[in-house]
C-alpha cells in the first residue's frame, strides 16, 4: 500500500473539498422547488418541463466534455465550470426575483453544462490521484459529495425555517461556493494523470472524443454506470413516496427511509475501499449488484415496514460503489481518461433524464413499489457486465494497485 506523498494529500484534500461543494451548490436549491414553483407562478408540470431544459445542459456537457478536458486540461474545464455555475446560477436568483420564467431557461441550461464539466473535471483529477497513490480511493471522493449533498439540503432546510425564500439562498450558497471552489482550483488539479494530452488541439480532440464512443470496453462501463446510477437514483426520486403509499405511513417515515439509504451508501463509500484493494474491482462490483438486487426486493415484496427497511439498507450498501469502480475503470489508461469517462458520465446523464418520467408513468400503472422492480432489471445486467471494470494495465507505463482484479 502507497503512503500519500505530501503534494498528492493536498491535492486530494483540496478534491475532497470539491467533491463537498459540488454537492452543496447542485442540491441546495432543488431542495426548494415548492418555492421556487411558487416564486415562478407555475405548477408541477411546468416545473418539470423547466427543469428537462437542466437536465439537456447536462447531456450537451457531458457528451462535449471528454473533447473539452482533451483540449484545456482537467483545471481549465472546472474554471469555466465554476465560472458557469455562478452565471447560472446569477440568473436563476434574477428569475426568482423578477418572477420571469424566460431568464430561468439560459440560467437552468448553463448549469447544466456547468456540472457536467465540473463533476467531468474532478473526477478525472481523482483519477489522477489515486493512480499516484497507488489504491483505491475514488469511493472517497463520492461519499464527500454525499455528504455535500446532505449539506446542502440542510442549507435549504435552515432558509426555509428562517422563512427566507429560495433567491437570497442561492445568493449566499453560490457566492461562498464559488468563492472557495476558485481558491481551491489550484490545489485539486495539481496531479495529472500520466501522459495527460491536454495540449491537443480542435478536430484531434474532437476525434479523439467521438473514437471512445467506438470502444466496446467504455460503452460496457457506461452500462455499468448507467445501472449504477439507476439504483442510486432512483432511491432518492421514488423511496419516499414508495414508504408512504406502501405502508401508509407518514411522511417524514419515508424521509427517514431515505436518510437510511443515504448514510448506508455513505459508509460504505467511506470504508469499501479496503475491499477493492483487497478482492479487485469486478468481486466488489458483483457483490455490491447481489446486496442491492436483495435489497430491492426485499423493499417491493416485504410485507412489513421493518423487512422493507432492511431492504432499504442493503440497497444502500449495494448503491455505493459501483459509480465510482465504473468511473476509476474509464480512467485505467491516462492517456484515453478524460475521453472515457465523458463517455461513461454520459450513459449516467441519459439514466438521470429518462428515468423519473418512464418509472413515473409505470408507478401510476401498478404502483410505486412495484415500478422500482424495473431497476432490478439493470441491476442483473450490471452482475453480468462486471468484468468489463477489470483493471487494464496501460502501456507502456503500467500503473500497479495493491491487488489485482479477479
Amino acid at each position: 500500500m502507497t503512503t500519500p506523498t505530501g503534494d498528492a494529500a493536498r491535492t486530494r484534500i483540496a478534491l475532497l473539498c470539491q467533491f463537498a461543494l459540488f454537492g452543496i451548490v447542485n442540491v441546495s436549491w432543488t431542495s426548494r422547488l415548492p418555492s421556487l414553483m411558487g416564486a415562478l407562478g407555475i405548477d408541477a408540470a411546468e416545473l418539470g418541463r423547466l427543469l428537462l431544459i437542466g437536465g439537456i445542459g447536462s447531456l450537451l456537457g457531458a457528451l462535449s466534455g471528454g473533447a473539452v478536458v482533451t483540449r484545456i486540461g482537467a483545471r481549465a474545464t472546472l474554471l469555466v465550470g465554476v465560472v458557469g455555475h455562478a452565471v447560472g446560477f446569477g440568473l436563476l436568483a434574477v428569475s426568482v426575483f423578477t418572477g420571469s420564467v424566460p431568464l430561468f431557461l439560459p440560467g437552468a441550461l448553463i448549469n447544466g453544462v456547468s456540472s457536467a464539466w465540473s463533476n467531468l473535471s474532478i473526477n478525472v483529477s481523482a483519477a489522477a490521484v489515486e493512480q499516484r497513490i497507488g489504491r483505491a480511493i475514488m469511493p472517497h471522493f463520492h461519499a464527500m459529495f454525499s455528504v455535500g449533498a446532505a449539506l446542502g439540503a440542510l442549507i435549504a432546510a435552515g432558509f426555509a425555517r428562517a422563512g427566507l425564500g429560495i433567491g437570497p439562498q442561492v445568493v449566499a450558497v453560490i457566492a461562498a461556493g464559488t468563492a472557495i471552489r476558485l481558491l481551491l482550483i489550484r490545489p485539486a488539479t495539481a496531479i495529472t494523470l500520466a501522459g495527460d494530452r491536454s495540449a491537443t488541439k480542435g478536430r484531434a480532440a474532437a476525434g479523439e472524443a467521438l473514437s471512445a464512443w467506438r470502444e466496446p470496453r467504455t460503452l460496457l462501463l457506461g452500462l455499468v454506470l448507467m445501472a449504477a446510477s439507476l439504483t442510486e437514483g432512483t432511491a432518492g426520486t421514488w423511496m419516499p413516496l414508495a414508504v408512504v403509499e406502501g405502508f401508509a405511513a407518514h411522511e417524514d417515515v419515508g424521509a427517514l427511509a431515505y436518510g437510511s439509504f443515504v448514510a448506508a451508501m455513505t459508509l460504505v463509500r467511506a470504508f469499501g475501499t479496503r475491499l477493492i484493494d483487497r478482492f479487485g474491482r469486478v468481486v466488489v462490483l458483483r457483490v455490491s449488484g447481489g446486496s442491492a438486487l436483495v435489497g430491492l426486493l426485499l423493499f417491493v415484496t416485504g410485507p412489513t415496514l421493518a423487512l422493507a427497511w432492511a431492504g432499504v439498507i442493503l440497497w444502500g450498501f449495494g448503491a455505493a460503489l459501483g459509480n465510482p469502480i465504473a468511473t476509476t475503470a474509464a480512467a485505467d489508461d491516462p492517456l484515453r481518461a478524460s475521453v472515457r469517462v465523458s463517455v461513461v458520465a454520459s450513459f449516467s446523464t441519459v439514466t438521470a433524464l429518462a428515468a423519473p418520467p418512464l418509472l413515473g408513468l409505470l408507478a401510476a400503472e401498478v404502483g410505486t413499489r412495484q415500478a422500482l422492480l424495473v431497476v432490478g432489471v439493470f441491476i442483473v445486467l450490471s452482475l453480468s457486465l462486471a468484468g468489463a471494470a477489470r483493471r487494464q494495465v496501460p502501456d507502456p507505463a503500467p500503473v500497479r494497485t495493491a491487488a489485482a482484479d479477479v
